[in-house]
């Protein structure tokens, strides 16, 4: 028999009831009802580092970890995500692979939610400011042996990989990962317009939280910035915590790159949910989480991650970029997923990945009420 939850639906604001089993949803209908909350298809993150306290990055990871970071996304309404490696030596990136790997074969639930793996690095640029807080001591060039080493550890798990464009390596690799099936996406890179154009053309289809991991200062124009917001081949994702992109340089980008070309991504580091303080990360080192989210390298003014997850994201990028609650939602459902399955719509036949939440204009965040993944309820933690 089917369950059901009903709220009302973001593009119409009309009531709906939606009937789900674990096979998938079978049935949306109209319904009389003067509820207040939303409903809408579960959050797909496509960069997320780590949240609350669960590390992806972490040298200890764990089948456990992985299990408790799905869960925790989960609770804050993200059903699927795609747990983002960052530069590291080659053996720690495989080691990730294994484990992450090892957590989907055992456990299904974890197996749905993680459809594949972001790698981004370790081929990025190694100046200050493209490079972030990437260990620049593992930072190198692109390697399609390599590559195929990290398929073999996580038994072809990779899926995505961000690296920069400005390597003469770079074009040809991005041929070899497309013809292999994977993505590639251009980020932290110090890459000339011309040699952003080139990896385009080599296959990349994808920006990396566009706008950041780039220099404090850059030529007005043109600039690799410019060039990516300009292509119509590549999607962009955009950070849309109101803190790693001001509010008229999100707004700006947004519609510059369009509703259907835009994705909304956390970038959430382990901190994410944790309280105010200095922590010492795998991600960044010493890193200072402030009570707004800002998550500052001890010593440095560039950001460590993000600490915000993405269903605050959605929220804080609709009343940024003043755009519709469900135009917002759809950058975080619709639009990444088209760089997955082609899952995330409120439609019969799809997965029951769910969300029901209280949201009002200009809200920082969706409060999240109940969440259903995999057509189960998820109940609270015990």
């Amino acid at each position: 028999m089917a369950d059901q939850m009903i709220g009302r639906d973001p593009l119409s604001g009309q009531a709906i009831s939606v009937h789900f089993t674990e096979a998938g949803i079978e049935q949306i209908t109209s319904v009389e009802s003067d509820t207040q909350l939303w409903i809408s298809p579960g959050l797909l993150d496509l960069q997320v580092n780590g949240f609350a306290g669960h590390d992806i990055n972490s040298a200890e990871l764990s089948l456990t970890e992985v299990e408790a970071f799905v869960r925790a996304l989960a609770e804050n309404g993200t059903t699927r995500a795609i747990p983002t490696v960052i530069t590291s030596s080659e053996a720690q990136i495989c080691r990730s692979l294994s484990v992450i790997d090892a957590a989907r074969r055992a456990n299904p639930i974890v197996h749905n939610a993680i459809p594949y793996v972001h790698i981004e690095g370790p081929h990025i640029s190694a100046e200050d400011g493209p490079r972030g807080v990437h260990p620049a001591e593992h930072i190198r060039p692109p390697d399609v042996a390599e590559f195929k080493r990290w398929q073999e550890a996580g038994r072809g798990l990779v899926g995505m990989v961000t690296l920069s464009a400005h390597y003469a390596e770079a074009p040809a690799y991005i041929r070899a990962l497309t013809d292999s099936g994977v993505r590639c996406a251009i980020g932290h890179t110090s890459a000339t317009p011309d040699e952003v154009l080139e990896c385009i053309e080599a296959g990349a289809v994808h920006s990396t939280h566009l706008g950041n991991g780039a220099h404090e200062y850059v030529l007005r124009h043109p600039n690799y910035i410019w060039t990516q917001l300009a292509d119509d081949r590549l999607t962009a994702g955009f950070i849309g915590d109101g803190l790693h992109l001001p509010e008229h340089t999100l707004r700006s980008m947004v519609r510059a790159k369009g509703r259907e070309r835009s994705i909304i991504v956390s970038d959430s580091i382990a901190l994410a949910g944790l309280p105010a303080g200095v922590y010492e990360t795998p991600v960044g080192g010493q890193v200072e989480l402030t009570a707004d989210g800002r998550t500052n390298k001890v010593g440095t003014p560039f950001m460590s991650g993000a600490a915000r997850p993405l269903a605050d994201c959605v929220a804080t990028t609709a009343k940024l970029a003043q755009i519709g609650l469900g135009d917002a939602l759809q950058m975080a459902t619709i639009n990444p997923s088209r760089h997955v399955d082609d899952r995330g719509w409120l439609s019969v036949g799809e997965p029951a990945d769910l969300i029901q939440f209280a949201w009002e204009p200009g809200a920082d965040r969706l409060d999240i009420r109940q969440v259903v993944q995999g057509g189960r309820l998820l109940e609270p933690a015990a």
